[in-house]
C-alpha cells in the first residue's frame, strides 16, 4: 500500500546556508499561516539561543499541506556538534533536499549529512540557495556537487537528482539558474515527483522507530518518529525492544499520540504506516528503541549514537560571589538539572565524580557544552566550570585521541600564518587550493589542538577567515601540545576596581574589566603577554597629599577593556582555572584563590 496523500523530507545543509529561511517561506506559500498573523523571522528556530545565535540547534518537524498531500518537513541543524541530531531524523523520512550556498558551495557539513543520505539510500533533491548573493558562482556550484556525489559513491539515480535554483528570502525557485521565480510552487511539484510515498500495510504488526527525543514535565518523555508498519492507537498495550540489546524488552501503554499540523501538535486517536507521530506515556523510552506488538516484537536497526569527544566539570560555585546572582545554587539542584537534560540529549553523558559537588558533562564539542551553559544559567542556575578536555580511546592497546578535519578559507597571503599557528597545534595539511582570490586549505588536527585558537585565527585573519570543522576519527596520540602561551592577570585582593589602579595594571597586559567592577582575590582581571601569571591590585586608590604638582592631577585615560563572550573565556581558561557562571556574570578565576597559597605551589613544581 502507498500513502499518495503524504510524503517525509528532510532539509539538511552545512551551518547559515539557509534551510531554516527556506523553511519559513514553504510555510507561508502553502498557506500555513492566516493573511494578518505576525510572523518571526526564522519560526522554526524557537528557542532564544538558537534565534540569537542564528543557527539550529535542535532538529524540528513542521508540515504543509499542498495538492492535498501533506509533506512533513524536518529542519536539521547545519552545525557540526549537532550532527547527531541529523543521523538520527534522517531514520524518519523517505528523501532529502539538500540545500548548497550559492557562494560558498559545498562545505564539510554537507558532505557529512550527504554521505548519511547517500548511505541510506535516500533520493536527493539538489537546491542551489541564494542565488541572489552578488558573489554567487551558479555556473561552477553545479560541477562541486556532481563531483561531490560522485567522490561519495552516489547512485546513478542520485547523481541525477534535480536541481532547483531557490531564493530562501525572496521566497523564489525556479528549474534554471537562467530564469527568475514568482513563487516556491517548482519546489513543492518536484518533492510530490521525486520523493516516493511511504510504503506499507496498516494491517500488518505495528513497527515503530524512535529516532528523537522530546522530554515535558507534565508527561516525561515523548518518543518521535515514523511508522513503519501497522497502525498505532490510544490506549494501546506496546513492547519496547532495542536492536543492540542495551535493555531487556518491556511493555508498556500508548496514553496520547499527536501529529504535527504547520507548526502545532494535534492530538490523534490513532496514526498509520508512514505517519510521524509523538507518542507519551512510555517511560524510559529512549532513541534507538522500537515499539511493537507484544505478540511480534521485531526491533528494528538503528545506528548507534557517537560517542562524545569533549569533557568538562560543571561544579558548584565556591567563589566569595556565589549565591550573589544566581537562584539555583546547590549540589543537588545541579545534579538533578543536569541528569535532566540527559532525557532531552541523547548524545550528552553526566558521570559523578569523586565529591559530591562536582559532575563530569561530556559532549560532542566545544559548542554543544556552551549551549548547555547558556541555557542553565538563563535558567537562574550560578555554577563553575573547567577547561575542556578530549576523551581518550584504548584502540588495540594504543591510547587514540579525536581528530578533527578542520577546513579553512583565507584570503591569499594570509594562509603562511595560519599554518604556523597550526604547526605547534599538530595540524598536518591534507590539501590546499586557490578560489579567486581566497585560499581553501585543508588539514587534520587533534581535537585538543583547536582548543583557545578560533580567537587568534580570526586575528591572523584580520576578521576575513572562514574555519569549519567536522569529527574524522581517532587516531593514536599526537604527541604533547604547548599551553597558552600567555599568562593571567590576577587580582591582588577584593574590592572594587578603581581607575587609579585599571591605569598601573593597564601597563602590564589586557584587562578584561572596567572601573567599578566587584573583583576577589584570585580573580582574573585581564591577560599578561608574558608566560607567567602577575599579581596586580585594581582596587588601589591614588596616595593623597596636600602637595600638588603640576601635570600630577591629569585625567587618567584607560584603554577599552576585552569584554570576553561564554565561548570566548571556555577558550581562554587553562588548566589551574575556573570559569565562573552566573545568570548575570562571567568571571574568570584561579582555582585557589589565595595568591600566597598559589605562588608557594608553584615554587614547589
Amino acid at each position: 500500500m502507498k500513502r499518495n496523500d503524504l510524503r517525509n523530507v528532510a532539509i539538511i545543509a552545512h551551518v547559515d546556508h539557509g534551510k531554516t529561511t527556506l523553511v519559513d517561506e514553504m510555510l507561508k506559500q502553502s498557506g500555513g499561516f492566516r493573511d494578518n498573523q505576525e510572523v518571526a523571522e526564522r519560526v522554526m528556530d524557537s528557542n532564544d539561543i538558537e534565534r540569537e545565535r542564528g543557527i539550529t540547534i535542535l532538529a524540528k518537524n513542521t508540515s504543509v499541506i499542498y495538492k492535498d498531500v501533506k509533506i512533513n518537513i524536518i529542519d536539521t541543524p547545519g552545525h557540526a556538534d549537532f550532527s547527531g541530531e541529523v543521523e538520527r531524523v534522517l531514520k524518519m523520512v523517505n528523501g532529502v533536499i539538500v540545500l548548497v550556498d550559492a557562494a560558498e558551495g559545498c562545505m564539510p557539513q554537507t558532505r557529512f549529512v550527504l554521505s548519511k543520505a547517500i548511505e541510506m539510500g535516500h533520493p536527493i533533491i539538489i537546491v542551489v540557495n541564494k542565488i541572489d548573493r552578488p558573489d554567487a558562482r551558479l555556473d561552477e556550484i553545479g560541477d562541486e556537487i556532481l563531483e561531490l556525489l560522485l567522490d561519495l559513491d552516489a547512485t546513478e539515480e542520485q547523481i541525477e537528482s534535480p536541481m532547483l535554483f531557490c531564493s530562501g528570502r525572496q521566497g523564489t525557485a525556479s528549474y534554471s539558474q537562467y530564469e527568475d521565480g514568482n513563487d516556491i510552487i517548482p519546489l513543492f511539484d518536484t518533492i510530490l515527483e521525486h520523493i516516493p510515498a511511504p510504503e506499507g500495510k496498516a494491517s500488518e504488526p505495528l513497527q515503530m522507530l524512535i529516532s528523537s527525543i522530546d522530554y515535558n514535565d507534565y508527561v516525561g518523555r515523548i518518543g518521535v518518529g515514523r511508522i513503519e508498519r501497522g497502525r498505532i492507537v490510544v490506549g494501546q498495550q506496546v513492547t519496547v525492544c532495542d536492536y543492540h540489546k542495551l535493555h531487556p524488552n518491556y511493555n508498556s501503554k500508548v496514553v496520547t499520540i499527536y501529529q504535527i499540523d504547520g507548526l502545532n501538535r494535534t492530538p490523534v486517536d490513532d496514526a498509520y504506516v508512514g505517519d510521524i507521530v509523538w507518542v507519551s506515556g512510555i517511560e524510559n523510552i529512549t532513541i534507538g528503541d522500537t515499539l511493537c506488538i507484544p505478540s511480534a516484537p521485531e526491533p528494528l536497526e538503528f545506528v548507534k549514537i557517537s560517542e562524545p569527544t569533549v569533557e568538562m566539570t560543571f561544579s558548584v560555585n565556591d567563589s566569595p560571589f556565589a549565591g550573589r546572582e544566581g537562584k539555583f545554587v546547590t549540589s543537588r539542584q545541579l545534579r538533578d538539572r543536569l541528569y535532566k537534560e540527559i532525557l532531552r540529549d541523547v548524545s550528552l553523558r553526566v558521570s559523578d565524580t569523586e565529591t559530591t559537588d562536582s559532575f563530569n558533562v561530556a559532549g560532542r564539542g566545544e559548542m554543544h557544552l556552551s549551549v548547555l551553559i547558556e541555557t542553565m544559567r538563563r535558567e537562574g542556575f550560578e555554577l563553575a566550570v573547567s577547561t575542556p578536555r578530549v576523551l581518550y580511546r584504548k584502540i588495540d592497546n594504543e591510547r587514540c585521541e579525536p581528530i578533527e578535519r578542520l577546513f579553512i578559507d583565507v584570503p591569499k597571503g594570509l594562509e603562511g600564518a595560519v599554518m604556523e599557528k597550526l604547526g605547534p597545534r599538530k595540524a598536518e595539511i591534507v590539501s590546499m587550493s586557490p578560489s579567486g582570490n581566497r585560499m581553501e586549505l585543508e588539514f587534520l588536527i587533534p581535537s585538543r589542538g583547536l582548543f583557545g585558537y578560533k580567537s587568534e585565527f580570526l586575528t591572523d585573519t584580520k576578521g576575513e577567515g572562514i574555519m569549519n570543522t567536522i569529527f574524522d576519527s581517532y587516531q593514536p596520540y599526537k604527541g604533547d601540545i604547548p599551553k597558552r602561551n600567555s599568562g593571567s592577570l590576577v587580582a591582588f585582593e577584593t574590592g572594587e576596581s578603581v581607575t587609579y589602579g585599571l591605569f598601573n595594571a593597564q601597563e602590564r597586559g589586557t584587562l578584561f574589566i572596567g572601573a567599578g567592577t566587584p573583583v576577589y582575590e584570585g580573580m582574573i582581571v585581564g591577560e599578561s603577554p608574558k608566560s607567567d601569571d602577575l599579581v596586580v591590585n585594581v582596587c588601589k586608590k591614588k596616595h593623597l597629599t596636600n602637595t600638588r604638582a603640576s601635570g600630577s592631577d591629569d585625567a587618567l585615560r584607560l584603554i577599552t577593556p576585552r569584554k570576553l563572550s561564554l565561548e570566548d573565556s571556555l577558550e581562554f581558561i587553562s588548566d589551574d582555572e575556573l570559569m565562573e557562571v552566573t545568570p548575570k556574570s562571567i568571571r574568570l578565576r584561579k582555582r585557589i584563590l589565595d595568591n600566597q597559597i598559589r605562588a608557594k605551589q608553584r615554587a614547589k613544581e
